[in-house]
């Protein structure tokens, strides 16, 4: 009997804040996948990199300030950064985990590039914020080297930049055959290391990638037969935050779009698991997605929790 081949999209929660939240985080979320594996999936696994490579770039732009011959880390190098290792302790998390269940099972990372357009409207118009706070004096200077800042009130301004819609996955030939070998890849962490294409070379682009929208084209170009998307609640809700929020089972491709054009999905939050799943399903109508918590999952296979999605 054929696996399942199932693209799987890890949340903040799935990894923690810190170096060693990460490690004893990633022992849970070993233990969630080794539950898929053992249910006959076939994982392609991406995640995610907020605090991460905000950790890294943070640290990068410190030791330029206190060392003058050191120079600041871009975007593109922090987020490669951030796939090795963030890559490192879920690989050897899930092997250790897969050989205590008697599972032999190769689990590798490639480190991902994914393509964006240098004119993508989202360079003029950035919105994620990333770094360390500055003050007023360094924000400044950001503004002088030609990067966006915005002020929090009362805590200073922090960097913001653009995440742009991605194009194509450089390495998905690479990915998709460890995956027809039986190997579990964990690939386009953080969404991927955004490139803009230039004749025949790749330069890193200031930038990052959402990563839940990376899962949706990942899961489609290797025509997944599943998206799942773990997060940090049991269900796609309806009213969520609200007294009367209510758990929504299933939903379909139009429902989604139609709760989604009435602004019923979180910004930052919600939204962008819905807008993969349809980016997902409209590729490969076939597919499910399937988007629930971590502790939830093996629940969610029973059709005891979790929201799924179809076409």
């Amino acid at each position: 009997m054929s696996k399942k081949k199932a693209v799987v999209s890890l949340g903040h929660n799935a990894l923690g804040h810190t170096t060693l939240e990460q490690r004893d985080a990633v022992k849970v979320t070993a233990n969630a996948l080794a539950n898929l594996v053992e249910a006959g999936y076939q994982l392609t696994i991406t995640h995610s990199n907020g605090p991460q490579v905000s950790m890294i770039h943070k640290a990068m732009t410190e030791l330029r300030r206190l060392y003058i011959d050191y120079t600041p880390a871009p975007m593109c190098v922090c987020n490669a950064m951030s796939q090795g290792y963030v890559g490192y302790d879920i690989q050897n998390a899930l092997k250790a985990e897969l050989l205590s269940r008697g599972i032999s099972q190769t689990v590798s990372t490639i480190l991902t590039q994914v393509t964006v357009d240098p004119y993508d409207e989202a360079f003029y118009e950035p919105t994620k914020l990333i770094g360390r706070y500055m003050s007023a004096e360094d924000a400044e200077i950001e503004i002088k080297k030609g990067n966006y800042v915005q002020e929090e009130p009362g805590k200073g301004f922090r960097r913001i930049i653009a995440a742009p819609t991605p194009i194509d996955i450089v390495e998905i030939e690479a990915i998709r055959t460890l995956a027809d070998a039986g190997q579990i890849v964990i690939a386009c962490g953080g969404g991927g290391i955004p490139v803009i294409e230039q004749k025949h070379a790749l330069q890193g682009a200031s930038a990052v990638i959402e990563k839940d929208i990376i899962a949706g084209k990942l899961a489609a170009d290797l025509h997944a037969d599943q998206l799942i998307i773990l997060t940090s609640v049991p269900n796609v809700f309806e009213n969520f935050g609200s007294e009367n929020q209510a758990p929504i089972p299933s939903l379909t491709v139009k429902q989604a779009m139609d709760m989604a054009a009435k602004e019923a999905f979180g910004q930052g939050t919600m939204l962008p698991k819905i807008q993969a799943a349809i980016s997902y399903l409209s590729a490969n109508p076939d597919g499910s997605v399937l988007v629930t918590s971590l502790e939830a999952v093996s629940d969610a296979l029973k059709g005891k929790a979790g929201t799924f999605i179809t076409a």
